[in-house]
């Protein structure tokens, strides 16, 4: 069955990049293929794509540059982004997240697994069809499900997409505590292995984009993360002590 979603494939190994797309069409999706980080840029000017599947090492402009200029520009800052790289070095990790990676896929890899990543991401991008209560708020924080989109204090939050599961889910929660697995499974998708410390690295991405509101989301050592509106409410924990 056809999936009518677009994906920009940026691959600077030809043999590789060429395997992606055959895999891809076959799978239904339409694939533009570039192979270095400028021609990304220029591609993202005339066309957005529903998913980037992103090679870390690329000549001229990184994966990571790609991915952080991606970011900073509204026209693309919402684009579902998986990092493809040969480092399998948790920092690599960290980096690729950190400058708004939704996903990261160590070489070599096997197709059924990618295949199984881009679908995870890309139905967690999809607006859900019964949003649950379309708007939620608390204290300074509204999340709209239908779009997609959080404020702060009325301000837009450039958040990526699996920043915007995190806090909408700990929103919803109204005050309770959160598990890492059960945040993990909410904004990752179920089957994705990712590792507790990218969840702890997402978290701490929100907190700096809350700014001045960064104590609302609360560490609980041992357990998770919840979000309340009392700045001054107290918690298991306090928030410094699990940097």
């Amino acid at each position: 069955m056809a999936h009518h979603k677009s994906i920009l494939v940026v691959e600077d190994e030809k043999d590789l990049a060429e395997l992606l797309a055959y895999n891809l069409k076959r799978e239904g999706y339409d694939v533009a293929v570039v192979h270095t980080g400028r021609q990304a840029l220029d591609a993202l000017r005339t066309h957005t794509p529903d998913l980037l599947l992103l090679d870390v090492m690329l000549p001229e402009l990184s994966g990571t540059e790609v991915a952080s200029r991606a970011r900073t520009n509204p026209a693309t800052a919402s684009i579902p982004i998986i990092m493809l790289t040969a480092k399998t070095g948790e920092i690599d990790q960290i980096v690729g997240l950190t400058v708004g990676a939704d996903d990261y896929i160590a070489k070599p890899f096997s197709m059924k697994v990618l295949l199984a990543r881009i679908e995870a991401v890309l139905r967690r991008s999809e607006r859900p069809s019964t949003p649950e209560g379309k708007l939620l708020t608390l204290g300074p924080v509204t999340v709209n499900h239908e779009t997609h989109e959080a404020t702060l204090d009325a301000e837009l939050m450039k958040l990526t997409l699996t920043e915007f599961r995190l806090l909408s889910s700990l929103v919803q929660a109204g005050g309770r505590v959160l598990s890492r697995a059960f945040l993990m499974n909410k904004a990752m998708g179920p089957g994705v292995t990712v590792t507790e410390r990218t969840i702890d690295v997402h978290i701490t991405s929100i907190r700096k984009k809350l700014g001045s509101h960064a104590a609302m989301l609360k560490t609980v050592r041992g357990v998770g993360y919840r979000i309340t509106a009392d700045l001054l409410e107290g918690d298991e924990e306090p928030l410094a002590a699990h940097r």
